[in-house]
């Protein structure tokens, strides 16, 4: 957002002044880019290191990628309005088609040259319909109308039973009852009694009238503050008007050609009614009539309620229509009865075909009505296939026009692709219809894929130009006209991308007879608030206050200081973003990419700021952004005071990593400015101000004083960001509402590589379903290493298929800490923030919590309702373990954790399944389905092993395969239930290679086996299904080919990871330790207090040895002298002997107090004696009351009385010994004084704030005290847990391996025959001359064919869940793939339209911090030879001026660019200084610089005229004083 204009430049004499600053300019060292913005660089060290032009994963040159989306999008583009306009010019036809064989005894000259038998070719015949054929078109008719109610009944009835519904008042439900059937009604009429009676190109004409109700509704819903409301208004009038003359024109042409049916006269009321269809989308609570704000009420409570209604409507709508066609073909047949018929209207019956007599004088061709028939009569059959056919391709061009018109709306490409073909559809199918029957009028040949005895109903002779002289045609461009102006708002959305149907159209579905119509006027009308720029603006109020807190916290932007209006206000509904990042002890690597990306975000979300701000553009993917990281365990005792603390190497390291990693992303050297330094409650904290004017906040936490551990960190940002900064903010409620909707948590890990448009596609999902609490993205692993290509096969294949499955089917499960999006609002609701909090009180609750924080916290989102989703598109790239021991140490808490977070599911699915709308039984099964493959995965490992073993040393038996099989499998149990961690991974690391080596004889034996069995037995068919999904898989991600080969290397290791990995999870459940990164741990020196404690334990261990023994048994009372006797007799102190034993007084304490006040009353003479001489108090001599100011950050000087005893001493003594520094942790802690934090400014929170993190640590993150007791009696219920997991773990397995041994031990007595790949035998008997034949199955055991078929049944649903959301993710990146060459070439846009559509790039160009100095870098580009080296250094050497604030870069160059230059017609004389260099070379249109150079001219003025009334109000002021 915009700052306040006390930040903002002055733009006349201080144009010149570019401030580098947070407020003001800079006095001293901070923002220079280098070291020669504070003194000169010497020339013997002038040398440089540019930064890479690419330097994260994230940032990589996808030219070619971006390049193959576009053509895609443009492929998409003309596909989707190819399919739109074809399937709405089909269905048209076809409806038509259908409604003209519903005349009674119609007449058609057909075409006797075909074969029909007994017609000969040289005569001229027509065919007269039956009855029978008036019946199957009305059913046609009928089933093409219900199959979009039973769609829509299917819908209503899903979201019923598996979301949650409301039942909506009954008043509601009756008109909504009463609409729809006015509407069916309406249809039916139209269908079966208006259409049969007109002419085809009549009837595409008429539907152009449909929109008469839609019309007026609208007129009347329009509201005064409408720009042009008086010009929209008459335009509204004009099209209900013309929909008014589609009414009653062609029954008045009708009447006056003589042609005066009474069912023609049906024809107003069966529009009038039609157009009750869409009533809905055209009321609105805001209109001015109260009828219509009525309505609008039951359109916005239709929200929650419009399933339940439609479940029944739907039906309601079935028999309505049923009833009409009944009664209409009744009137049509003259017999009710004809129309149920059905045997004979769907089986072949006789078309009756009678001989044309010709009688003319000339030979001009006669018109139809001037041939006579004579009484010659031969019957020919009727294609009893053509209705099916018909009817099949009217549904399916029906559902493809409304499904990719609405693709169309969801990836924004609405107005070319949806608005465009829909308002084409009439005037195309008017073309055809004219072209096809003027074909047909010629020659009835013509056309020969339609049966000869249907087709359109038309008129005789010239069919266009007749038509258009007599029956008024020109007036139906009217009507289309006045469909297009109501429907209007289809050409301009303002929905987001991807948005669901709910937020695209009214209804359900779509009405197939009326097809384009149904489209255009059920999509819904955007009418939600239009964030402006003006918007983002401060208010006056706001300007006054503490400048320095602008940049402090995100909050202030929501108008917080406004307390007595509870309206929302558009501000509210910015996305906010608070990314939250926890840290340990990342390697300087895996700091560098997380810095870089939130400097990409910081850079992103300043262009975009700047565009608004100067360029008055409004961006729809505008945000706030702020990053917080919180590091774990920040603090270690200082090597130069053993009793002081400051911060670890890690934190240093931290430091040091910003300016690098700011070179790299701005491609310049420069120095980010030095933290600010604040004491905190929990240890300290210092804040960055990055060059886009982000704040980057590192809390620092002292494990002493705060809750270490990643949960608590989680827990310490929530409460802080959504319960300190926002709902303890002094706004109404009804604001915290939407602001907590809109703001966001982008959780990351500290070695989190990303881009700012992955950030963007989360933030699409989110906007897109309000319900939808948290979103991840495509995680990739990167490192080097066997154990890193595992892995990125393990995580391609578990993103591919289980999330995508998971998010199409359900929820996705585990929403990852690494890269991901959190809700606020969901993260604040019941039983979530609050419940997280929970200290582990039992040993599973130890699993569950802390080794999987992740999972748990989307546990706790599912069980609330909320919706997790995952988007492929959205790429971030983590460091994976690379290490063997370190792998398998991450995944001891992965496997319990996750098994441990589904059980919990599992357990309360009943209660999931009624709160959460996304989960269902279903998906309940497939997840238990998953979890028994887990936990039965290590038996079916072994098994395979056993065969394996068996099949490729035939020698073997099975016993001694399964003996051989078994020895490791038990070593390996015993191991891990004896001996320490680091041996058992040594072990599983031995067995891994052998395992590895197993696999290649396990590969040979599967291919023996298959060539023993068949190519089709269930363990082949189930091999390649399971290769070839992988690699189809692969393919359909084209950005992640790599991890295929990678396949290889997951195969191999499967032994160890799903049977050896799950023994070490399950045997070492009692292990809670985190298990990585413990290698730097070691490293990393303990804090005062662990050095404290321990020191205390060493004093008692010490103690406690000498009292052990007899030498401690004598010396016992010299250490212990807590009695005495009144007689005691003693041997040379050998022992003691005591009567009257009594306890030993201490008089030490009434000794020093006597001392103290003898010491206090010959203070007070001296200084009585001093004040009669006249002498003032010694220097040297500090009073007993000692006052010690201390400036705190509750405000004001604070006065702390210490009462302190100084005795007497020497001057000389005071001078050597010195006072030693008062220290206060929330005034001038040690740790602030580290030289490695750098010079930065020392600040203080406000007192609230300190306030609020006291409490919160009181409340949820006080440190635990170390009870031994207790955490032995925790270590034995882990044991325990472990005990019993592992008893069950194995039980389970050794059944199911038994059972399974046992039954291939006999499969000759219990089998089941496999029914493909039978082999034959045949063998001939020549004594008996018999051919015998005997047909070989293969025998299957039950158990082991139902788990092949269970494993099966599981990678079938994962595989349609991967296509399902391959399509939602490619519709995901084209809706936010942007292309400027498509609609219109950027020569031919006005200069407003391309910074219109290109703002965010211009300025993203305009604020580069390389070359803001005018010296370019030639950089690798630039050949060896033609490189100038030295030149460069010397520029660069004495260049002394630098800026690293991008919006002050951005300023420099804009407000260089001369208006008046723009005149002239090079593009280089368009700028005034050298700095505008980089943008020469850009290929920026001098169009563009002008237009540019107007926008400069503007806000000068603008902001002149500010600066004028704030002096005319101030000279005001004055004067009233």
């Amino acid at each position: 957002m915009p700052p306040p204009s006390q930040l903002q430049l002055a733009l006349e004499e201080s144009d010149g002044e570019f401030s580098d600053d947070e407020t003001s300019p800079l006095n001293e060292n901070g923002y220079g880019a280098n070291r020669r913005s504070v003194q000169e660089t010497k020339g013997w060290d002038a040398f440089r290191t540019i930064p890479p032009s690419i330097t994260s994963l994230s940032d990589g040159n996808e030219d070619f990628f971006d390049v193959a989306v576009k053509f895609l999008k443009v492929f998409t583009y003309f596909l989707t309005l190819g399919i739109v306009l074809a399937g709405g010019v089909m269905t048209k036809g076809l409806v038509l088609f259908m409604t003209s064989q519903l005349k009674k005894n119609k007449q058609l000259p057909i075409c006797s040259k075909t074969d029909l038998g007994t017609l000969s070719r040289e005569k001229d015949y027509i065919a007269t319909l039956p009855i029978e054929e008036n019946v199957v078109w009305a059913w046609m008719l009928f089933f093409c109308f219900v199959v979009p109610e039973f769609f829509t009944l299917f819908r209503s009835s899903r979201m019923c039973f598996f979301k949650s519904w409301k039942t909506p008042p009954l008043s509601d439900f009756m008109w909504v009852w009463t609409f729809e059937t006015l509407h069916t009604v309406g249809t039916g009429l139209l269908i079966y009694l208006v259409l049969p009676e007109i002419d085809v190109i009549k009837g595409v004409m008429l539907t152009n009238c449909l929109a008469f109700i839609p019309g007026v509704l609208g007129s009347f819903s329009r509201t005064n503050n409408e720009p042009y409301l008086k010009l929209k208004i008459g335009l509204d009038v004009v099209a209900v008007v013309c929909q008014v003359s589609g009414m009653v024109m062609w029954p008045l042409v009708e009447a006056s050609q003589g042609n005066d049916t009474w069912r023609i006269w049906l024809l107003p009321p069966a529009i009038f009614l039609t157009s009750f269809g869409w009533w809905e989308n055209y009321v609105d609570r805001k209109s001015n009539f109260s009828i219509v704000k009525y309505f609008g009420g039951i359109k916005e409570r239709l929200w929650k309620t419009r399933y339940f209604c439609y479940m029944f409507i739907s039906v309601w709508k079935a028999i309505v229509f049923f009833t009409v066609m009944v009664i209409a073909m009744g009137t049509r047949l003259e017999d009710f009865e004809a129309v149920f018929q059905l045997d004979k209207a769907f089986s072949q019956h006789p078309i009756n075909v009678t001989e044309v007599r010709k009688n003319l004088p000339s030979q001009t061709i006669p018109d139809f009505s001037s041939a006579v028939p004579n009484d010659n009569t031969n019957p020919i059959m009727s294609s009893e296939n053509t209705p099916i056919y018909v009817f099949l391709i009217q549904v399916l061009t029906a559902w493809a026009c409304y499904v990719f018109g609405k693709f169309a709306c969801k990836i924004c490409i609405q107005g070319f692709s949806f608005a465009f073909p829909v308002n084409l559809t009439i005037p195309v199918t008017i073309a055809l219809l004219v072209t096809a029957c003027g074909l047909r009028f010629d020659d009835p040949c013509s056309l020969k894929e339609i049966p000869t005895y249907l087709f359109w109903d038309y008129s005789n002779g010239d069919i266009l130009s007749n038509f258009v002289k007599n029956d008024y045609a020109w007036i139906w461009v009217f009507w289309l006209l006045s469909q297009t102006w109501i429907t209007i708002h289809i050409w301009i959305p303002k929905s987001e991308r991807l948005a669901c149907t709910e937020k695209l159209f009214v209804t359900p579905m779509y009405n197939s007879l009326v097809i384009d119509q149904s489209v255009a006027l059920n999509r819904r009308r955007d009418n939600d608030w239009e964030l402006k720029t003006e918007d983002l603006m401060l208010s006056g109020d706001q300007q006054g206050k503490d400048l320095s807190q602008y940049y402090d916290t995100i909050s202030i932007h929501t108008d917080s200081s406004n307390t007595t209006s509870s309206k929302i206000k558009s501000s509210d509904q910015i996305t906010r973003i608070y990314s939250v990042a926890t840290m340990w002890h990342e390697t300087a690597e895996e700091m560098m990419e997380m810095l870089k990306s939130i400097l990409r975000m910081d850079e992103d979300q300043c262009a975009r700021r700047v565009a608004q701000k100067y360029l008055r553009v409004v961006d729809p993917d505008y945000y706030e952004f702020e990053t917080h990281i919180f590091f774990d365990d920040a603090f270690e005792v200082s090597d130069d005071n053993e009793d002081e603390n400051v911060v670890n190497s890690f934190v240093k390291l931290l430091v040091d990593k910003m300016d690098e990693a700011a070179t790299h992303v701005h491609q310049t050297n420069i120095r980010i400015r030095p933290p600010k330094k604040y004491p905190t409650p929990y240890g300290g904290r210092l804040v960055w101000t990055l060059p886009g004017k982000t704040k980057i906040v590192v809390h620092l936490k002292d494990k002493s004083k705060i809750r270490h551990k990643k949960r608590w960190s989680q827990v310490m940002y929530m409460y802080y960001l959504l319960g300190f900064k926002l709902m303890d903010q002094p706004i109404p409620v009804d604001r915290k509402e939407v602001i907590a909707e809109n703001t966001y948590l982008l959780a990351l890990d500290g070695d989190i590589d990303f881009s700012p448009h992955a950030v963007a596609l989360l933030v699409d999902l989110m906007k897109k379903n309000k319900n939808l609490g948290a979103a991840c993205g495509r995680i990739h692993p990167v490192g080097a290493g066997l154990m890193v290509w595992y892995q990125m096969f393990e995580y391609a294949i578990g993103h591919w298929l289980q999330k995508a499955t998971e998010h199409m089917i359900g929820c996705v499960l585990c929403s990852p800490g690494c890269f991901s999006l959190f809700r606020g609002k969901a993260l604040m609701d019941d039983n979530v923030m609050a419940k997280y909090t929970t200290i582990s009180s039992q040993a599973r609750h130890y699993v569950q919590y802390d080794q999987g924080e992740d999972r748990w916290l989307c546990t706790l989102l599912l069980q609330r309702g909320y919706r997790v989703e995952y988007s492929a598109a959205s790429d971030a790239y983590t460091h994976a373990p690379e290490g063997f021991a370190e792998f398998y140490n991450q995944r001891r808490r992965w496997v319990p954790s996750t098994m441990a977070n589904i059980m919990d599911l599992l357990e309360d699915s009943r209660k999931t399944v009624d709160i959460n709308d996304n989960i269902s039984v279903p998906y309940i099964i497939y997840q238990s389905m998953l979890m028994v493959g887990t936990i039965l995965g290590p038996g079916t490992i072994f098994l395979m092993l056993v065969g394996a073993f068996t099949a490729a040393f035939p020698t073997m038996s099975n016993n001694t395969s399964f003996l051989y099989n078994m020895i490791p499998i038990v070593f390996f149990m015993v191991a891990c239930f004896f001996l320490k961690s680091p041996t058992q991974i040594s072990i599983a690391y031995a067995l891994t290679v052998v395992y590895a080596l197993v696999m290649v004889i396990v590969l040979v034996s599967m291919m023996i086996t298959f060539s023993e069995e068949g190519w089709l037995s269930p363990s082949s068919l189930f091999f390649f299904a399971t290769a070839g999904s992988f690699i189809v898989t692969g393919l359909l991600h084209p950005k992640e080919l790599i991890c295929l080969p990678c396949g290889i290397i997951y195969y191999m290791l499967v032994p160890s990871m799903y049977l050896l990995l799950q023994i070490y999870s399950c045997f070492n459940l009692n292990n809670v330790s985190w298990g990585t990164r413990e290698v730097a741990a070691k490293q990393k020196k303990k804090t005062r207090e662990e050095l404290e404690e321990e020191k205390k334990k060493a004093e008692e261990a010490k103690k406690a040895k000498k009292k052990e023994g007899f030498l401690g048994f004598l010396t016992r009372d010299r250490k212990e002298k807590e009695d005495e006797g009144s007689i005691e007799f003693s041997l040379a102190g050998l022992f003691k002997i005591m009567c009257c034993v009594h306890p030993t007084r201490n008089n030490q304490t009434e000794q020093l107090a006597s001392i103290a006040n003898s010491l206090e009353m010959l203070k007070m003479r001296f200084e009585t004696i001093e004040q009669h001489m006249g002498i003032s108090p010694s220097q040297r001599r500090r009073s007993t009351l000692r006052q010690r100011v201390s400036l705190r950050p509750e405000g004001g000087l604070i006065q702390e009385t210490m009462e302190n005893i100084d005795l007497d001493y020497s001057d000389t003594e005071s001078e050597m010994s010195g006072p030693k520094e008062e220290r206060d942790d929330l005034v001038n802690p040690y740790w602030m004084e580290d030289k490695a934090l750098k010079r930065g400014e020392v600040d203080y929170m406000p007192n609230a704030e300190v306030q609020f993190f006291k409490d919160l640590i009181e409340m949820y993150l006080k440190p635990i005290d170390k009870d031994e007791q207790r955490q032995k009696k925790t270590e034995a219920e882990l044991k325990e847990l472990r005990n019993m997991a592992v008893f069950a773990f194995s039980m389970m397995n050794a059944v199911f391996v038994v059972t399974i041994f046992l039954l291939q031990m006999h499969q000759d007595i219990i089998y089941i025959l496999w029914p493909l790949g039978v082999k034959t035998n045949i063998t001939f008997v020549e004594s008996d001359f018999e051919v015998l034949i005997e047909n070989k199955y293969l025998k299957l055991e039950p158990i082991g064919l139902v788990f092949v078929i269970f494993f099966a049944v599981i990678m079938a649903i994962q595989f349609v869940g991967m296509l399902l959301h391959r399509f939602g993710t490619i519709s995901h990146i084209l809706a936010s793939t942007e292309l400027t060459w498509c609609t219109r070439k950027a020569e031919d846009m006005t200069e407003e339209a391309y910074i219109q559509r290109n703002a965010v790039n211009i300025v993203k160009d305009l604020q580069k911090l390389k070359g803001i100095d005018g010296v370019d870098d030639d950089g690798d580009e630039v050949q060896l030879g033609r490189r100038k080296t030295i030149h460069n250094l010397e520029k660069h050497r004495q260049n002394k001026q630098a800026i690293s604030t991008l919006d002050v870069a951005f300023k420099k160059r804009f407000f260089s660019i001369s208006a008046e230059a723009t005149e002239n017609g090079r593009k280089e004389d368009l700028v005034k200084s050298p700095i505008l260099g980089n943008i020469r070379k850009a290929s920026m249109r001098r169009d563009t610089l002008r237009a540019l150079a107007e926008r400069r001219e503007s806000v000068v003025q603008e902001r002149r005229m500010s600066r004028a009334a704030r002096k005319t109000s101030f000279a005001t002021e004055i004067e009233e004083i």
